[in-house]
């Protein structure tokens, strides 16, 4: 019987099947569980621009939704590269992310930016477990000598650490800070005298009522410049 270290060499130099033909059920596995996750992704995204509060956090949902079909499509030839159907597998993991975001919908207010706040976490949760799964994917396909799948699963990866980069970045540009200041606000006896949604443009309030955000005066936004507080953050 072989020792573990002569099936590793047995492995790489390519004479193993018996743990070749392992590694690639378990990839073909992997593939079909992430097309699934892929797939309730686009119908979440959609889900949470309709939720989003400003411009920007709603196009940045918008725009990756796109950039999640076309990951679709990309896996489909990865399928396709393989020699093998399309097919959807499971994952208990993106059905819970996608619950935790519908929680995260049910448990702040409608035109807050605290919600826009929860939805880029929420979202962030989404991209980092789909860099895992992709990553794993990208060193099976190497692994096993698909080569051309591993080249489109690359691609589709680094699109995912782009997207985190950029969720990050809109964050930390004013969502933040801005819901911080919101929160005090709403501890405080202007806030509380009528409704931020209600109020117009010349007063301190955050957001327009049709979700669109503005510089405002210096009151209570620490940490941001009226620079970082206009124009567009994001471009997926």
């Amino acid at each position: 019987m072989a020792t573990f270290g002569e099936r590793i060499a047995n492995f790489f130099g390519g004479t193993d099947t018996e743990t070749q033909e392992g590694l690639k059920s378990l990839f073909i596995t992997e593939l079909q569980d992430i097309y699934y996750a892929e797939k309730q992704a686009v119908n979440a995204l959609g889900e949470q621009a309709d939720a989003s509060t400003t411009d920007e956090v709603r196009n940045a949902f918008l725009q990756h939704q796109q950039e999640t079909r076309n990951q679709v499509a990309r896996l489909e030839q990865v399928f396709s590269s393989m020699g093998i159907d399309a097919d959807e597998g499971t994952c208990n993991a993106i059905d819970g992310l996608v619950d935790d975001a519908h929680r995260v919908v049910s448990n702040t207010d409608s035109g807050s930016l605290t919600r826009d706040a929860g939805l880029i976490i929420a979202g962030q949760k989404v991209e980092h477990h789909e860099i895992a799964s992709y990553g794993s994917a990208v060193t099976l396909a190497q692994v096993l000598g698909y080569h051309e799948a591993a080249r489109l699963l690359q691609q589709t990866l680094d699109e995912e650490k782009n997207a985190d980069k950029k969720l990050t970045t809109l964050a930390e540009s004013f969502v933040n800070n801005r819901a911080a200041g919101e929160s005090n606000d709403n501890n405080s006896d202007w806030n509380s005298s009528s409704n931020y949604s209600d109020r117009d443009s010349t007063s301190d309030s955050i957001v327009n009522p049709d979700g669109t955000r503005y510089a405002d005066s210096s009151r209570g936004m620490t940490g941001l410049s009226n620079e970082s507080t206009s124009g567009s953050v994001i471009g997926y």
